[in-house]
Order: C-alpha cells, then sequence, then structure tokens
C-alpha cells in the first residue's frame, strides 16, 4: 500500500477544490491551478480535505495513487505559498539584472544573454550574483530555474557558473608539473 497515497491532501482556510470527474481545479490566494488525475484513481472530497483512493490492486493504480495525492498537494501548496528557487552566480564579472519580463546574463561570453521569463513564473535579481524563481506552478518553476542554469553550469575546477543556492559542486584538483 501507498504510504503517501494513504494520506488525505488538508485544504487550509482560503483554499477551494472542485472536483469533476478525474480533474481537480484548486483555487487559493495566488491563482488557480488544475490536474487531471488518471483512470486508475478516484478523487474524492471529504470534510475539507482531497482523498486518493486506487481503482484495483494492479501495478500501475497504486503507483498513480501516490503520484496522483503528490500532485493534489503541490497543487494546494503552490496556491498557497508558492515555488522557489534561489540560483548563486560564482566568477569574475559574472551577474544578472532583471529589465522588465528580460534576465540580463553576463556570462563571460562575448554578448550579453537575454532571457526572456515565460508567464506564470516571476524572476527576481536581489543582488548583481542572485536569481529568484518564483511561480505557483513546481514542474515550471524548476524547468526555468534549470533553463537558466543552462547558460554557465557550474566548472569543476574554478567553480564558476550558475549554481542552485545548496548545491554542492565536486571541486577537482588542477594539473601538477
Amino acid at each position: 500500500m501507498s504510504r503517501i497515497g494513504k494520506k488525505p491532501v488538508a485544504l487550509p482556510k482560503g483554499v477551494s477544490a472542485q472536483i469533476s470527474g478525474q480533474s481537480i481545479e484548486v483555487k487559493g490566494p495566488k491563482g488557480t491551478r488544475s490536474f487531471t488525475a488518471t483512470d486508475d484513481v478516484t478523487l474524492t472530497m471529504e470534510e475539507g480535505t482531497v482523498k486518493v483512493t486506487p481503482r484495483g490492486t494492479s501495478k500501475r493504480a497504486r503507483q498513480q495513487w501516490g503520484m496522483a495525492r503528490s500532485m493534489v498537494e503541490n497543487l494546494v501548496i503552490g496556491v498557497t505559498d508558492g515555488f522557489k528557487k534561489e540560483l548563486e552566480i560564482q566568477g569574475v564579472g559574472f551577474r544578472a539584472a532583471v529589465a522588465g519580463n528580460i534576465l540580463k546574463l553576463s556570462l563571460g561570453y562575448s554578448h550579453e544573454v537575454n532571457f526572456e521569463v515565460p508567464k506564470g513564473v516571476t524572476v527576481t535579481a536581489p543582488k548583481p550574483t542572485e536569481i529568484i524563481v518564483e511561480g505557483i506552478d513546481q514542474q515550471q518553476v524548476g524547468q526555468v530555474a534549470a533553463n537558466i542554469r543552462e547558460w554557465r553550469r557550474p566548472e569543476p575546477y574554478k567553480g564558476k557558473g550558475i549554481r542552485y543556492k545548496d548545491e554542492y559542486i565536486f571541486r577537482k584538483e588542477g594539473k601538477k608539473k
């Protein structure tokens, strides 16, 4: 049995959920999100909580049970608190600035990189060496952060590049004479 799937998802104050068939729509202070579950699980509302139950004992039904419950919980967290990824820039002359919905990155290339921020995500640069990506969709926030990081991944010798705030870079020793 799924340990995650067994737990009901509590709806905090100010959050409402609407279930119609296999889809659920969650409304909260930060916006509205929806998710459509597979036919292997059933979504039900019980006293301010959303419960996910499998429709059989097949392996796929048990897999979808925990996954669907996690997706519903992420909807609730997204519309109440939102999701956030923090990036750090390390390297001499490397910096970031936000102008409108364009993130301008100076990363040691011969030109400045202009990264267009997609809708539903906000990107801020409180310091020239910090980037904060926020939004209500966990997948989209993570993808935007990964796309920004791709422009200059941290290298193992000096550690220069864009990294996640809590990321550890394994350092290599340079050449020896």
